[in-house]
């Protein structure tokens, strides 16, 4: 059996979105949930989480077999001839309501954390893993498109009704993220969960592929694990998109820009004695720029 994590680690993830919606605001029309001060598309943390989630259920067999399962999805139960969804309580019961029973079975409760109400009283589990709110790294803008659907509003229309999107043309969106040990503790987090973490952080992007979302690629992704309670923090801040005579605004492909990693990688080197390892994966048409150099990778040997 996988053990209990006794590292911290921090992530920082970052993928690309072309003409689709990253993250849709339900009560702003789903437009795109974007910050006006900057012009900066925002993505919530739990669009993530639910990205990896979705992953874990669909593709890693944690869809209520053998023993394992994700708590915050939706379920159903049937009463008389219908049929309801069920609330947090009810999935509960669907545990007999042991949280032991839930934190060896459900993943995302072990890697994320949450509330999980009981018939009399409810106990919360401080997730090991949390992200920031992402942010595209570079600024862009809301377009929106029409179109007609395939049916008529109602009986004796001679019209098809029509629809509209709310899209951005390109963005390349960053999260943080933290895996704080001493709450694995408490949650049962294991070196195995996080494998399935970082694999569907990763994966789990690239399943995206619904009319709203196709078009959502993973870049990079960095993972460093520390020797000690400690971490640097702000990963994402630290790194910059260096389009060089394009416009920021008129990016559409990850071949108009480099990603300058100087300051990420000069605080890499002043905190190298607390690191015990980088992970580093890229897709192979990312361009990295240290110092206006060219380099292939992020690694410990090389800081």
């Amino acid at each position: 059996m996988s053990e209990i994590i006794n590292k911290r680690s921090e992530i920082l993830f970052l993928y690309d979105i072309e003409n689709a919606n990253p993250n849709g605001d339900p009560i702003n029309e789903n437009r795109p949930r974007f910050d006006t001060e900057d012009s900066t598309v925002l993505v919530t943390d739990v669009r993530l989480k639910r990205t990896i989630r979705d992953y874990w259920f669909e593709y890693k067999g944690f869809n209520g077999t053998n023993g394992s399962d994700v708590f915050v999805r939706e379920t159903s139960y049937n009463e008389g001839d219908k049929q309801y969804i069920k609330d947090g309580k009810r999935r509960a019961k669907d545990f007999d309501e042991q949280v032991e029973n839930i934190l060896n079975t459900c993943i995302d409760i072990r890697t994320f954390g949450g509330v999980i109400p009981l018939s009399n009283a409810s106990i919360t589990r401080i997730g090991p893993v949390q992200f920031q709110m992402g942010r595209s790294l570079n600024k862009t803008e809301i377009i929106e498109e029409q179109g007609t659907g395939a049916f008529a509003s109602g009986e004796k229309k001679a019209q098809a009704t029509f629809r509209t999107e709310f899209k951005v043309p390109y963005a390349v969106i960053g999260f943080n993220g933290i895996i704080n040990e001493k709450s694995a503790q408490y949650s049962k987090m294991t070196n195995n969960d996080v494998e399935l973490l970082k694999e569907g952080i990763w994966e789990g992007t690239k399943a995206l592929i619904s009319r709203s979302k196709f078009g959502q690629t993973p870049l990079l992704l960095l993972v460093i694990e520390y020797n000690e309670p400690f971490y640097i923090g702000s990963l994402r801040q630290r790194i910059k998109l260096d389009s060089g005579e394009i416009n920021e605004m008129q990016i559409r492909n990850v071949k108009d820009y480099k990603i300058d990693v100087s300051e990420l990688l000069a605080e890499l080197k002043a905190n190298k004695g607390k690191i015990a390892s980088i992970e580093f994966k890229a897709d192979s048409r990312v361009q990295l720029l240290c110092d206006g150099q060219l380099i292939s990778k992020i690694s410990k040997d090389e800081l």
